[in-house]
């Protein structure tokens, strides 16, 4: 199995750093995944969302997924209310959560020697949460999230906002992500790619 470490040898030249959060840097999936389950379950929706499924979408902000449920089931879900229920089932689930490490050492090594951010589809507030609960939130000059952009993953516009914040060309900028919206986002802003391996979550 490769390592993480020698997936990003390819790209010496690099200027910056830029991760996903959940998937990538945090084993948070099962989680967000129970608190999906949760969510809908609430409004009448459950077993809607199937696991393979859920991990195709990652990466995306909730509502954006919460309208595709709509438009594929025929439903009528409220996306603000659904996300406000997930995201409370999964901060409940927090404790949980860990660094995957692999990802973590080459961000633990690169801290204070090239610029580091974190570009998520998740909001602001629970990805600060996340970043505290395992210790990272000072690891980072930038975190960009989902309530910074008008245009989630896919959209490149996260990525080309994390660069800018940097102060570095997308083109010099490596992206490590896990999840396929993500990794378009990042290629389409023109950046290298570290697509993380699914046998690195647990």
């Amino acid at each position: 199995m490769a390592t993480i470490e020698s997936l990003i040898n390819p790209y010496q030249d690099y200027a910056a750093v830029i991760f996903d959060c959940d998937g990538t840097l945090v084993d948070t999936m099962p989680a967000h995944f129970e608190a999906w389950c949760e969510a809908l379950a609430i409004y009448g929706a459950a077993n809607v969302l199937a696991e393979d499924v859920f991990y195709a979408m990652g990466g995306r902000p909730t509502k954006d997924i919460v309208m595709d449920l709509n438009a594929e089931y025929g439903l009528k879900l409220d996306p603000a209310r659904v996300a406000l229920s997930k995201r409370e089932a999964f901060l409940r689930k927090l404790h949980s959560i860990e660094l995957i490490e692999e990802v973590a050492e080459i961000a633990r090594g690169l801290r204070g020697k090239v610029p580091m951010a974190i570009a998520t589809g998740g909001s602001r507030f629970v990805i600060e949460k996340t970043l505290h609960i395992v210790g990272v939130s000072d690891w980072f000059d930038e975190v960009i999230t989902a309530d910074d952009v008008i245009n989630g993953k896919p959209a490149p516009d996260i990525y080309l906002e994390a660069a800018r914040r940097l102060g570095v060309a997308p083109e010099s900028c490596v992206a490590f992500e896990d999840a396929p919206a993500g990794i378009d986002s990042a290629k389409a802003a023109g950046m290298r790619v570290v697509e993380v391996p699914a046998p690195m979550r647990k």
